[in-house]
């Protein structure tokens, strides 16, 4: 303590993993106008104004989720309120894949950034309609309805909160347009020198793989070459055709020549998310380098907007309809489940995430001096059953719950209605 002025708060007693500080051990965090004041052993309570106890408690740097849909209202079923999935559900940074376009920016600053508790940033649309329900009106997401110099001068106007571009290559596009969209994504994000985060697997519904020519299985091999070290390809472990696992069940071969020249790997749960192939994957040697929870209105049961037609309020006619609850630390305790380590989990939801867009000197870590943004979490143990969309079942030993968090020094509990409940083997 320096001045003899008292911390805010002291968090004492919990297992610190803060990778970005190299720390992973018990150890106390000190809270004071809003910064981390100090992470060390013992320190006294009686320098605190609040001490909490946590004990038996895991205390990470504010969690990140890399893939949100928060452009609530705006995007139809899609948007959740930021809130909701942020800091009420544990998680601090928010980073909206695609939700706002050039057109849609300045709402989306004036209703969720300036708005939310929690922090946001977004990844903008390099389609002029944004996030709209695309499925329901995929010619809105045509080459003709994208316009590069617009979304490149969006983006270099607003690059306090854009901090990348997001883009689609999967099959439904592909067959009506070949790889002429993906493409002016790309170019996009080489004018505005942004990360370009690549939608892979079925997304627009019809057509499927086979139709106008176009095969799934060749998606990846010919957009991996329009990339550039730090885009980052999502939804690896995708239940849907156009993923990383082909129709044989064989990892493409060259994801791992990808990954060697420096593009990344986003989990982008969701709906997406299939065991089955996540294990291929990862026996495969591909382990992501971010865990975004990709959750929405359709796969994490939030009431439709007011006035929604409906035929678009209906959850099971939606292709990506399924579980009613859902979180970025259930989607931890999957990849645990699936044998990763919390050493290998954690740096997908604080460092990893930071360096994804070229924040980590201000977010994702526990280092004095930062912005007091910090994740507690429960960390229980026993068999609990975890189920992906394709109603396969895992039992996790370990299974980690937001209590609560800090953003800048300020507790918010984690009491979203969308947290799932732990079910026992």
């Amino acid at each position: 303590m320096t001045d003899n002025k008292p911390y805010d708060v002291l968090l004492r007693g919990g297992h610190v993993m803060c990778p970005a500080s190299g720390i992973n051990g018990v150890m106390d965090v000190a809270v004071r106008d809003g910064k981390i004041a100090a992470v060390q052993k013992d320190i006294l309570p009686a320098t605190a104004k609040e001490t909490i106890d946590l004990r038996g408690r895991i205390v990470l740097p504010g969690m990140i989720d890399t893939h949100a849909h928060v452009y609530r209202y705006v995007s139809g079923r899609f948007g959740m309120d930021a809130d909701l999935v942020g800091v009420h559900s544990g998680v601090t940074t928010l980073i909206d894949q695609g939700g706002p376009s050039c057109m849609t920016l300045p709402g989306f600053r004036h209703f969720v950034v300036n708005t939310a508790k929690s922090r946001v940033y977004a990844f903008l649309s390099s389609y002029l309609v944004g996030g709209l329900e695309g499925h329901l009106y995929p010619t809105l997401y045509s080459p003709d309805c994208i316009n590069i110099q617009a979304t490149v001068d969006a983006a270099k106007a607003n690059l306090d909160i854009v901090r990348g571009i997001k883009g689609h290559a999967e099959i439904g596009g592909f067959a009506r347009w070949g790889i002429k969209v993906l493409q002016m994504s790309a170019e996009i994000g080489r004018k505005t020198d942004l990360p370009l985060y690549v939608h892979f697997g079925q997304l627009w519904g019809l057509p499927r793989s086979g139709a106008n020519g176009e095969d799934a299985d060749t998606i990846l091999e010919r957009v991996i070459p329009e990339l550039r070290p730090g885009d980052i390809l999502a939804h690896p472990f995708t239940r849907h055709p156009g993923g990383f696992v082909n129709r044989e069940g064989q990892v493409h071969e060259v994801i791992q020549a990808a990954l060697a020249r420096g593009l990344k790997v986003d989990v982008g749960h969701g709906s997406h998310f299939s065991y089955r192939l996540a294990r291929k994957a990862l026996d495969a040697g591909i382990v992501p380098d971010t865990l975004g929870a990709d959750m929405h209105g359709y796969n994490t049961y939030v009431p439709p907007p007011p006035g929604t037609p409906a035929e678009h309020a209906d959850d099971e006619a939606h292709p990506f309809a399924g579980q009613a609850k859902f979180s970025l630390t259930q989607a931890m305790s999957s990849m645990l489940a699936l044998g990763l380590t919390m050493e290998q989990v954690v740096p997908m939801v604080t460092v990893n995430a930071a360096k994804m867009i070229g924040m980590e000197d201000e977010i994702g870590s526990l280092k004095p001096g930062v912005t007091a943004d910090v994740s507690v979490l429960s960390d229980q143990r026993g068999k609990f059953l975890l189920r992906d969309n394709e109603k396969n079942e895992v039992v996790a030993e370990r299974l980690l719950q937001p209590l609560f968090c800090l953003r800048e020094g300020k507790r918010y509990d984690a009491t979203a209605n969308i947290l799932p409940e732990a079910i026992a083997a």
